[in-house]
């Protein structure tokens, strides 16, 4: 079986301001053929949910004794923005850390769905990103992944204007032109507000 390196744009993904890789489930059925493919691997990766269901499963690709705090923050951000919590509008969301071997799936459980074991820390999120680019294509990501506050085209937060109605407003606000495909690709599910 390939790394999650070599196909990860196949899932939601972005670089932590640190370089490490993330990938999320963009299903329920995606959620669960990575993390059985994590779990095949036997990697000991740091994975995040939201506490409420519908959300990816985001994991970290880097070993947890490499993974800083600002990596933490910003997969729970990222956690956080592309679960069910932006669709419903909410400004925050709680998040629960765990590794790879506290992941369990009986025959019983419905596809996406997971159980744990062990302690699960938790942590709580804001919903807020920005829109850049990362390896060239367009992502909204946490802002503190930007560096060069130069490359941030646009904030975002959850909001009423439905996404695919925004991309003229969005043309407008940045005088840019993007393609349609790729700036549904790289926005959460659910209404966006343009923020300061």
């Amino acid at each position: 079986m390939e790394s999650i390196e070599k196909d990860y744009m196949q899932y939601k993904w972005f670089f932590t301001s640190s370089g490490k890789l993330v990938v999320g489930g963009k299903s329920a059925s995606q959620n669960d053929a990575l993390l059985q493919r994590v779990k095949s691997q036997q990697h000991e990766y740091i994975i995040m949910h939201t506490q409420a269901p519908g959300s990816p499963f985001s994991v970290i690709i880097a070993r947890p004794e490499e993974v800083t705090n600002s990596d933490l923050q910003e997969t729970a951000i990222f956690t956080g923005c592309f679960s069910k919590a932006w669709k419903l509008g909410k400004k925050k969301a709680i998040i629960h850390v765990f590794r790879a071997a506290q992941l369990r799936k009986t025959e019983s459980m419905k596809t996406g769905t997971w159980g744990l074991h062990g302690k699960i820390q938790r942590t709580t999120s804001e919903l807020k990103l920005v829109l850049t680019r990362q390896k060239k294509i367009l992502r909204a990501v946490p802002e503190t992944t930007v560096k060069n506050k130069k490359e941030i085209i646009l904030h975002i937060m959850p909001g009423k204007i439905d996404k695919s109605a925004i991309l003229p407003k969005i043309a407008i606000e940045t005088k840019m032109n993007f393609n349609k495909e790729e700036l549904l690709s790289a926005l959460p599910a659910g209404g966006i507000k343009i923020s300061n």
